[in-house]
C-alpha cells in the first residue's frame, strides 16, 4: 500500500525497479554496497515479492550482480567494465542510427529535432555553479539519443542502446564529469549530429556520433582512473568522492 492506497504487485515492483534504478545510476546506491532486501523494503515501504522482483530485473542489466551465498550487491565499476559498455555502446547506436537513416520517414526527422530542441531548451544543471544535474535535462538527453535510433527497425537494438545509456550514465555520475563539461559544447555536438541525421549525411552523422561518444568517454575515462587510484592508495574511497 502506498499514500494509503492498495496498490497492484506489477505496480509495486515497477516502483521499486526505477527507485533501485535511479539510486545506483546517480551513485546514492554506492558500487560494491550489499542490498539487503528487508531494508530495501523499510527504505521505500513496498513489501518483499516486488522488491526481489526489481532486483532480479536489474541483475538481468547488470547493474546489480546476484550471489546465491552472499545475495545482491551493487555492480562494482572497472575500466575494463567502462571500455567494454563505451564499445557496445558505440557500436549499438552507430548500427541504429545508420539503419534509421536509412528506413527513417518524416515523422522520425521530427521526432529528432524535436527532441534536439528540447534537449538545448533544457538547463542541464540545477543552478548556475552546480554540478547536480537536472533530471529533466537528463530524460531530454536520453530522448535525444533514443530518436536517432527510434527507426532501425529492431525494438530489440533499441532496448539495448537504451540500457547502455543508463549503464554509461552510472559512471559519469560517479566520476562527476558534468561539472568538467562544457552545456554549450554539449549543444553544439547534439545539433551536428541532429542535422546531419535528417539531413542523410550517413558518414558525417556516424562520424559526429562517434566523435560525441569519444569525447564523454575520455573524460570519464580520466576520472575513474583516478577515483581507482586514489582508492587505491587509501587516500580516497568511491563514497567520499560521491557524497
Amino acid at each position: 500500500m502506498l499514500n494509503g492506497r492498495t496498490t497492484p504487485p506489477g505496480s509495486l515492483a515497477l516502483t521499486a525497479y526505477q527507485r533501485l534504478h535511479d539510486e545506483i545510476v546517480r551513485g546514492t546506491l554506492l558500487p560494491g554496497q550489499k542490498l539487503l532486501i528487508r531494508e530495501l523494503c523499510k527504505r521505500y515501504g513496498i513489501g518483499l515479492s516486488p522488491v526481489r522482483e526489481a532486483l532480479n530485473r536489474l541483475s538481468g542489466q547488470r547493474l546489480v550482480v546476484h550471489n546465491e551465498q552472499r545475495g545482491f550487491m551493487v555492480a562494482p565499476l572497472s575500466e575494463l567494465d567502462l571500455e567494454d559498455i563505451l564499445r557496445a555502446r558505440l557500436w549499438l547506436n552507430e548500427t541504429g542510427l545508420r539503419r534509421s537513416m536509412e528506413y527513417g520517414d518524416n515523422n522520425w526527422e521530427e521526432r529528432v529535432v524535436i527532441a534536439c530542441h528540447r534537449l538545448s531548451r533544457t538547463p542541464r544543471f540545477w543552478d548556475e555553479g552546480s554540478i547536480e544535474i537536472n533530471p529533466a535535462w537528463e530524460e531530454a538527453h536520453r530522448l535525444f539519443h533514443a530518436a536517432l535510433v527510434s527507426a532501425c527497425g529492431s525494438a530489440w537494438l533499441e532496448g539495448f542502446c537504451d540500457q547502455l545509456f543508463h549503464a554509461f550514465e552510472r559512471y559519469r555520475y560517479l566520476s562527476r564529469v558534468a561539472a568538467a563539461t562544457s552545456p554549450l559544447h554539449q549543444n553544439a555536438e547534439h545539433a551536428a549530429i541532429m542535422d546531419a541525421a535528417v539531413s542523410r549525411k550517413v558518414e558525417d552523422a556516424a562520424r559526429l556520433l562517434q566523435e560525441h561518444f569519444d569525447r564523454t568517454g575520455r573524460l570519464v575515462r580520466k576520472q575513474l582512473a583516478g577515483m581507482i587510484s586514489s582508492a587505491k592508495n587509501g587516500t580516497r574511497n568511491i563514497a567520499e568522492i560521491t557524497a
